[in-house]
């Protein structure tokens, strides 16, 4: 373990497992005291338990992003005990099994929740902690990469990431004067624990589409998220970053 984060709090929503886990592991190892927003109420609490094995100070908080309630309410409880948050990676969303459906067969019950879960559930979250946050504070929201090259039957999913990267650089201007900075992390397909049901030819036809030509994995990501949280970006707002192995390039 490092201490680059020592004295430092963070909270990473829908952080149970996959990659909010990874983030949440990296983070922890390099110091931090990091904070689960899960919504799962059993993944969050094995997610805890699994960093605080690790010696990592580790605080579940079930969360909804989707609720104005239960986001204020975690930010609340996040913020006990500290006079203040240093970072927040906005992970949670609503990505597995989303996929099959073409522009016209989605149904406005599909499309609503979607936006409502990565969409409306970025902004609430952002809204409740951006006030709790030190100056020179760090957000990381995610998108993805599917907003560069459009796949089909995924309308959707691409939309709602597509809108978190305005959002990213409306937020890095409103919040630019307090000194807290935002940036977007676009992964591609990421091996992990969420997308383990993918088959895989489509892990293979992935893979050989990148320049690097292999699988995504988390640890090609949580250093990454260290580094937008940490004083080697500290010049650095407003920006997207695609991380996919050269899948899509930018």
């Amino acid at each position: 373990m490092t201490q680059r984060f020592a004295g430092k709090r963070f909270i990473i929503t829908g952080s149970g497992r996959g990659l909010g886990y990874a983030f949440a592991e990296r983070l922890g190892r390099d110091g931090a005291s990091v904070v689960i927003a899960e919504i799962d109420g059993a993944l969050g609490a094995e997610a805890q338990a699994k960093l605080k094995a690790q010696g990592i100070d580790a605080r579940f908080i079930q969360t909804d992003i989707s609720s104005e309630d239960s986001v204020a309410a975690m930010a609340a409880a996040a913020a006990e005990g500290c006079d203040g948050i240093d970072g927040l990676v906005a992970n949670a969303g609503w990505a597995n099994n989303v996929g099959g459906k073409t522009f016209d067969e989605i149904t406005v019950e599909v499309w609503d929740r979607m936006m409502a879960i990565n969409v409306r559930g970025t902004w609430l979250t952002i809204r409740a902690v951006a006030p709790l946050m030190r100056d020179g504070g760090s957000v990381v929201t995610l998108s993805s990469d599917t907003i560069y090259w459009g796949p089909p039957r995924l309308l959707h999913y691409v939309t709602s990431k597509s809108a978190i990267v305005g959002m990213t650089r409306s937020l890095a201007r409103e919040l630019g004067p307090r000194m807290i900075r935002v940036n977007c992390l676009l992964p591609g397909l990421t091996m992990g624990e969420a997308t383990k049901d993918i088959p895989q030819a489509r892990w293979n036809d992935y893979a050989e589409r990148t320049i690097l030509k292999r699988t995504q994995q988390t640890d090609d990501l949580d250093g990454v998220v260290a580094f937008l949280l940490g004083d080697d970006s500290k010049f650095m707002t407003g920006q997207t970053l695609a991380v996919d192995g050269g899948f899509s390039l930018h």
